[in-house]
């Protein structure tokens, strides 16, 4: 038989409790943390739905930071096509005021493309090796024609500024404004490393669209509905004439998908054409 001291039971007995106290926190702590991951977005365990592609292009920036708030509490990534437009703040969809939002996209895992740099429209073939590259809204004589180094260059030099930025390429992808393209812009694009990517018609979630004739209800009902595995569904980060913004409902739109079935992935990877639904532009 061992005799312990009062002493030494005092010693046991204190170094026992801290112990269980130091127990009970790390329990504790395990458990706030699986609450937080709860709380941020809902487990998916499977798609059987199947996949779907959200795309973004640039657009006035003001709900910006929200948006990719949205994406970030449904653990959603998403692919980003960029174009240097104005802002509502008074700056320019690629200009040192919106790095820190274009860096927390790439850190967050996110794809990105060329929306080109001017973003004006290409309007069509012209002559033997050209393409028009027109402003929006205007005519032909304010616009001008590229060749396929114009083109390339055109693509090219909004990847240089994202890269400059967040210090890392494009994902050899585009979209033309507008999804307006013709037979030789998109193999001049493909000729110097981009493949354009389109929408679904189900994927066009209509934030561009009149508020008024159009309501955010009507849309996302339509959109779940409609889409379908392999679907890419287009938005933009902020359209200046819809007054009712459309951007607040991509959170109960993904909740509803995600309730659906679908997941979500970048075009980073996805085979183009295959499997996955676009329309073809014209």
């Amino acid at each position: 038989m061992v005799f312990i001291s009062n002493r030494m039971r005092n010693v046991i007995d204190s170094h026992s409790s801290r112990l269980r106290v130091r127990a009970r926190a790390r329990v504790a702590l395990a458990g706030a943390l699986a609450c937080c991951v709860a709380s941020v977005a809902p487990a998916q365990t499977s798609c059987s739905a199947g996949t779907l592609y959200l795309t973004f292009d640039t657009g006035h920036m003001e709900p910006a930071t929200q948006i990719a708030d949205i994406l970030a509490k449904h653990q959603v990534k998403a692919t980003f096509f960029l174009a240097n437009e104005k802002t509502k703040s008074g700056g320019f969809t690629l200009d040192d005021q919106q790095k820190p939002f274009w860096q927390r996209l790439a850190k967050e895992g996110h794809a990105f493309g060329s929306h080109t740099w001017d973003h004006h429209y290409f309007r069509g073939d012209v002559g033997a090796d050209r393409v028009s590259y027109i402003p929006w809204g205007k005519p032909a004589s304010a616009g001008r024609t590229l060749d396929r180094a114009g083109v390339c260059a055109e693509l090219k030099k909004s990847e240089a500024r994202f890269r400059d930025m967040v210090g890392r390429d494009y994902d050899g992808l585009w979209r033309a404004p507008g999804g307006k393209t013709t037979p030789r812009v998109l193999d001049f694009a493909k000729s110097c490393g981009y493949t354009h990517v389109h929408w679904a018609d189900a994927g066009f979630l209509g934030d561009e669209l009149p508020s008024e004739t159009y309501p955010n209800e009507s849309l996302v009902k339509r959109a779940v509905a409609n889409l379908h595995d392999g679907d890419i569904i287009m938005a933009h980060l902020g359209i200046w004439s819809r007054k009712d913004p459309y951007w607040p409902m991509l959170d109960p739109l993904i909740t509803q998908l995600k309730a659906k079935g679908f997941c979500f992935a970048t075009l980073k990877d996805a085979k183009l054409g295959s499997g996955i639904n676009q329309r073809v532009s014209r």
